[in-house]
């Protein structure tokens, strides 16, 4: 579970790209997107409690790699960790059927829309790494949505330990990168700045073997 030395620095300059840096303010939703990482039910918990959010909505089927950690799906699990931790049933809606993130985003739409429940702003909750290809995607789609992107604010190191796989999570960022390259070349996304640095650490990684998550 320890990142190695030799990919640190380049892991990291991915890691703080992927983070909006979005300031969290009170909005009429959050949206939890689904993936293996519960952290971000736990942090929609969180900001319900704060008073941050009155309602969540959490969107996602299942992946390959969540179908044995969430055999019911994403959103499903990401409910009933919800409750667990004490948000009340009546303040979560869950669309179990997206299986991308462009579904992610207009299905939600869809279910918040068939609910008569106005949205104007939004807190995307999604995993660390997720954050600019979420926030791009939603723009994308739905483009009058005043958008904040937020993950559960653990440092790199916390965040591999609680995911349990350090070459998991350096390939899924080395994946997320190039989403941020090609998914705007294939009208999915609107595009977004890449420094050099961090297209520089993108093609290390790549080089490297990091490639599981490349499409």
């Amino acid at each position: 579970m320890t990142l190695p030395d030799a990919y640190r620095a380049d892991v990291e300059t991915l890691w703080d790209y992927h983070d909006m840096h979005h300031t969290i303010r009170p909005s009429d939703a959050a949206i939890g997107l689904g993936s293996h990482d519960l952290g971000v039910a736990t942090f929609a918990a969180e900001l319900y409690h704060r008073g941050i959010i009155p309602r969540i909505v959490f969107t996602g089927a299942n992946a390959p790699t969540t179908v044995t950690r969430f055999p019911r799906g994403e959103a499903v699990h990401y409910r009933e960790h919800t409750i667990e931790l004490g948000v009340p049933d009546e303040a979560i809606l869950v669309e179990p059927k997206a299986t991308n993130t462009g579904q992610n985003i207009d299905l939600t739409r869809k279910l918040l829309a068939d609910h008569g429940i106005a949205v104007q702003s939004a807190i995307l909750i999604s995993r660390p790494y997720q954050q600019r290809r979420a926030y791009s995607t939603a723009k994308k789609l739905w483009p009058e949505l005043e958008i904040i992107c937020a993950s559960r604010p653990l440092p790199l190191n916390e965040y591999i330990e609680s995911i349990g796989d350090v070459h998991r999570v350096m390939s899924m960022l080395v994946g997320d990168t190039q989403r941020i390259i090609v998914y705007p070349e294939r009208g999915f996304a609107i595009p977004q700045d890449m420094p050099e640095q961090v297209e520089a650490a993108y093609r290390r990684l790549v080089e490297a073997g990091f490639t599981s998550r490349l499409i």
